[in-house]
């Protein structure tokens, strides 16, 4: 019986550890010639969509923006000040929703699932509740005014012990959305 205790608790800490994985995904406009990009601007007050959940936590958006800034000027991108002169414009939003997790564990020692002619056999069901994140990049191509490029960054929101770690977060978030881009031809 310990055996199966102890199983059950490697199998939650795996299932815990898949959940706080990063789930990108990226889009583009294939008619955009990303190789002419070389200038960027915020949109706004740092960037952040009027109306997004981002502009509740201004601390949040500023560590996106500062990373997002830190990313592009290693790929040899240029922050300038006015939108007009830029090539395209950054725009961040965020979102959250609380999700619900529910495991089904167990049986007759683990073997047999519910069966409604026999019974449960001992099974019990786990039921977690989390809150997941989703941190959404926007470049819009300035002289077209279209979005050009999307970045959508979904992960398990966490609590962090100091602005330090907060910020390794927040990187570890903007560099793997910033990944796919520019986007390969």
């Amino acid at each position: 019986m310990k055996l199966l205790a102890v199983a059950l608790f490697c199998l939650s800490l795996a299932i815990l550890a898949g959940c706080s994985s990063i789930e990108v995904k990226t889009d583009y406009d294939p008619d955009v010639d990303f190789s002419k990009y070389k200038t960027y601007a915020w949109v706004g007050e740092n960037g952040v969509m009027e109306g997004s959940e981002l502009g509740d936590y201004p601390l949040v958006a500023k560590r996106v923006k500062e990373s997002i800034d830190r990313d592009l000027k290693q790929r040899g991108f240029q922050l300038v000040d006015d939108v007009e002169k830029a090539d395209f414009a950054i725009v961040i939003h965020a979102g959250k929703q609380e999700k619900m997790q529910v495991t089904n564990y167990g049986g007759y020692y683990g073997y047999y699932q519910y069966d409604p002619w026999w019974g449960p056999y001992g099974g019990y069901t786990d039921v977690s509740y989390y809150t997941e994140g989703t941190l959404v990049i926007d470049f819009v191509d300035v002289k077209t005014k279209e979005l050009a490029w999307r970045g959508l960054g979904t992960k398990i929101v966490r609590n962090y012990s100091s602005p330090e770690e907060a910020q390794k977060g927040v990187d570890k978030i903007v560099d793997r959305i910033l990944e796919a881009f520019p986007p390969a031809k």
